[in-house]
C-alpha cells in the first residue's frame, strides 16, 4: 500500500501531466495556425508524451494499492508571441514539473518507500532530458532570431521528431 500522503501527492502529479499535455496540444495548435506545422508537430509529440506520463503515474498508483482521483485541468494559454517565447514557456514548464517530482521523492525519501523512489527517480531522468531538448531549441531561437529563412530551417528541423 502507499501511504495517503504520496498517493495525494502522485494525484497532484497526474493532474499536472494531464495539464503539460493540455499545454503542448494547445501550443501545438498555435504553431498549425502559424503553418508552421514542423514546430506544431514538435509540440504534438510532447503532447502525446505528457500522455503517457500520467498513464505511467496512474498505472503505479492503481499497482500500488492507491486511489486515482481525477482533477480538472485548467484551460491553457492559446496565444504566444512566437516561437521563442512558447519554447521559453515550454522550458519553464518542464522546470517546474522537475521541481513538482524532486518534491514528491522528498516525501517519497522520508517515508522509506523505496518503489516510488525508482518511480521517481524514471522520472527525474527523463526531465533531465525533456529540459535540456527544450533548453537547445531556446538558445537555437536566440542565436538565429524567428524569422525567415532560420525560422523555417527550424520548423524543418523540428518536423524530424520521433515520437
Amino acid at each position: 500500500m502507499i501511504s495517503t500522503r504520496l498517493q495525494d501527492a502522485i494525484n497532484e502529479q497526474i493532474n499536472k501531466e494531464f495539464f503539460s499535455a493540455y499545454l503542448y496540444l494547445s501550443m501545438g495548435q498555435y504553431f498549425e495556425s502559424k503553418f508552421l506545422r514542423g514546430i506544431a508537430h514538435w509540440f504534438y509529440v510532447q503532447y502525446k508524451e505528457e500522455l503517457k506520463h500520467a498513464e505511467k503515474f496512474i498505472s503505479f498508483l492503481n499497482e500500488k494499492g492507491g486511489r486515482v482521483i481525477l482533477n480538472g485541468i485548467p484551460a491553457p494559454k492559446v496565444e504566444w508571441n512566437g516561437a521563442l517565447d512558447a519554447f521559453n514557456e515550454a522550458y519553464n514548464h518542464e522546470k517546474f514539473i522537475t521541481s513538482s517530482i524532486e518534491d514528491i521523492m522528498k516525501i517519497a525519501v522520508e517515508e522509506n518507500d523505496f518503489s516510488t523512489q525508482n518511480l521517481l527517480n524514471w522520472f527525474l531522468d527523463e526531465q533531465v532530458e525533456e529540459e535540456a531538448q527544450t533548453l537547445e531549441i531556446v538558445k537555437k531561437l536566440e542565436l538565429v532570431g524567428e524569422h525567415g529563412q532560420a525560422l523555417y530551417m527550424l520548423d524543418r528541423e523540428l518536423a524530424q521528431r520521433q515520437g
